[in-house]
């Protein structure tokens, strides 16, 4: 893996009164996959959004290979996007009805590629759908013709168009049927390395970022509260939420058990302060109450956000 292609610093994103994003950061390697995990609301899509600039950035850095790109506009914000691509968690929403195939895989070519001539860009087109599983002959068909694991299909072909650095993959598999969720998964792994790319893979279910994922961030109530290695991260949690969420899942080699939730006095508690996970958390502490924890260091490459990261550790 090479030097980090994007760098967020104290990302913050702000819809009126609500702060959706509060304060994240994370890098991610060129060719390797992080994995973005929390339940919904937690802020995981709105972080994406940010990071391509489809939602407005309220305060921090964001920079794209060392360049900041909250200072980028117009035609320079348009150039650098044809590094940064995303797979939407609805495939057939996410693709025109009123569009065939063909125009839809074209379509990021004829904007970024307005010189290329019509009979490469068709055979480009499909290039790319046989490589995704489908057949060129699929080009003059529309949307509503595929079943949902097809057009998920597409809406990949679609981001890979322009060979992306990043691909960032929003809940990808989740409206789909579980024998074809390894397919789509197989597939981006498949492409990922034939291409070298990058991926931010959001997702809630914890087998497929297991499955998929180098390193995992876990996010809750628009915080990130750890980040460690996979395999790390699976076998010894620090944080009482991340055991909570893979409590769910059930595993007989999990050599440690999630505490049963405790009950902390709100009525004093400002909105706001302290730490996002005191009201269901085990180990929640008067300290939890008055401070937001930091993201410490328990282990080289792991971070966990818990005053009691210790006590959750060696309990």
């Amino acid at each position: 893996m090479s030097a980090a292609l994007l760098s967020v610093r104290d990302l913050r994103v702000r819809f009126g009164d609500v702060e959706a994003v509060k304060g994240v950061s994370l890098d991610l390697n060129g060719g390797e996959t992080l994995g973005l995990v929390g339940e919904s609301g937690s802020g995981k899509s709105t972080l994406a959004r940010a990071i391509l600039r489809l939602v407005p950035v309220s305060a921090g850095e964001l920079l794209w290979r060392g360049e900041d790109m909250r200072a980028c506009v117009g035609s320079e914000l348009r150039r650098r996007r044809r590094d940064l691509q995303i797979v939407f968690q609805d495939p057939l929403a996410s693709l025109d009805p009123r569009m065939s195939v063909g125009e839809i895989l074209a379509e990021p070519l004829r904007i970024f590629e307005p010189r290329q001539a019509a009979a490469e860009r068709r055979g480009l087109v499909g290039e790319m759908l046989e490589r995704v599983g489908l057949s060129a002959d699929m080009a003059a068909r529309h949307p509503h013709e595929f079943s949902g694991g097809q057009c998920q299909r597409i809406g990949i072909a679609r981001a890979m168009m322009l060979r992306p650095a990043l691909l960032i993959c929003d809940e990808p598999v989740s409206s789909l049927d579980v024998s074809v969720q390894g397919q789509i998964v197989n597939l981006l792994g498949d492409l990922q390395r034939e291409f070298g790319m990058s991926m931010l893979f959001i997702s809630h279910n914890l087998a497929v970022v297991r499955h998929v994922s180098h390193r995992v961030a876990v996010i809750f109530r628009g915080r990130l509260v750890e980040t460690a290695d996979r395999d790390t991260l699976f076998a010894a949690p620090a944080h009482p939420y991340t055991r909570a969420l893979l409590a769910a899942v059930p595993d007989p080699k999990r050599p440690w058990t999630a505490a049963e939730p405790s009950v902390v006095e709100e009525a004093v508690v400002p909105p706001g302060s302290g730490c996002p996970y005191r009201d269901r958390c085990a180990y929640a502490a008067p300290a939890c109450r008055e401070s937001v924890p930091a993201l410490e260091a328990v282990a080289p490459g792991h971070r966990a956000a818990c005053h009691r990261w210790r006590e959750v550790v060696y309990s």
